[in-house]
């Protein structure tokens, strides 16, 4: 019986601890910091929630996450960004309802759909409609009725394909309201033409219109989600109003580029999860009219599959499109 070389041994016992120490390696994640990159400036409801999430995940994975503004082109920048970024489990996109849209009303687009899979949503602003504070409307029936009956009244949007543009072309088509749809650059701007009274009304954020409302700068019809917010339970949805599929919020998730590991995927999506019941983040959050929402990654497919159809059926019906 030939023996087996001394050299021989001692090489393959190496190349055994070599490889087994590259697949412990490739098992321990997250291994180093993580980035959630959000595709918006600091300071809106998307920063916010995304800066919410990486607090609450990074203490349930014991890692820490660092969050990094990329916004511009209506959230493709920062999307875009992502969808080419390794799929390592590093790199995230704090995503919204542009994840959806974009590629629905751009002639162009940097990246596909399938280029970014869905992770957890994390949690949404409820939309709300305002008008001036002075205005005679009580509630959605009356600014409904009032603009069949005028001839069309003046609804500000932060731009095509934003939510506020959506809201208002919902209530076209679902309530039979005459709305003109009057795109400004941004949600600030076009919450500064209600208060002036330049326009009718506008939509916005539950966090970007409550310290306006709680002033009395301007007045609140209804919420857009399914329940009420639970800081300012005083306005009422649109739903208990009688306009059931009046269903809209600015909300924000978690995407990853295509090919991410499916067990890190997984994790990441419980770590969100962990980090909405965290009641302090969830307190936090609530405080300033956010509603943590976290769940499954099964759960924020059949979310974002809804929307999808729901949101196409509106670009289909408007013919709505950005230049």
């Amino acid at each position: 019986m030939n023996k087996v070389p001394l050299y021989k041994i001692v090489n393959a016992i190496a190349l055994f601890f070599a490889l087994a120490s590259q697949l412990t390696h490739a098992d321990v994640w997250p291994a180093k910091p993580i980035k959630f990159v959000v595709p918006f400036a600091p300071g809106g409801a998307n920063d916010l929630i995304g800066r919410a999430a990486a607090e609450g995940a990074g203490k349930a994975l014991n890692q820490v996450i660092v969050v990094d503004n990329k916004p511009g082109a209506g959230a493709t920048i920062g999307a875009d960004f992502v969808a080419k970024s390794a799929p390592d489990g590093y790199t995230f996109l704090i995503s919204a309802a542009g994840i959806i849209s974009n590629s629905m009303i751009k002639k162009s687009m940097p990246y596909k759909d399938s280029d970014l899979v869905p992770v957890a949503m994390i949690a949404l602003a409820p939309s709300v409609i305002i008008v001036p504070a002075n205005s005679p409307y009580q509630n959605i029936k009356d600014f409904i009725n009032k603009s069949k009956s005028s001839g069309g009244l003046n609804f500000a949007t932060a731009g095509t394909g934003s939510t506020p543009h959506f809201v208002a072309e919902l209530l076209n088509i679902k309530a039979d309201a005459k709305l003109r749809v009057i795109p400004y650059k941004s949600g600030s701007e076009s919450l500064t033409a209600v208060i002036s009274g330049q326009v009718d009304a506008t939509s916005e954020a539950s966090i970007v219109v409550l310290p306006f409302i709680k002033s009395g700068k301007v007045k609140a019809l209804t919420t857009t989600w399914t329940h009420r917010l639970a800081m300012y339970p005083e306005i009422p949805t649109a739903y208990e109003q009688g306009f059931t599929d009046i269903q809209i919020a600015h909300w924000a998730g978690l995407h990853a580029p295509k090919g991410t590991p499916e067990s890190i995927i997984q994790q990441m999506a419980q770590a969100i999860d962990a980090g909405m019941k965290n009641k302090e983040i969830q307190d936090r959050l609530k405080a300033v009219g956010i509603e943590p929402i976290g769940g499954t990654k099964a759960s924020f497919e059949q979310f974002i599959s809804q929307e999808r159809a729901r949101l196409q059926n509106v670009v289909k019906a408007t013919g709505m499109t950005e230049e």
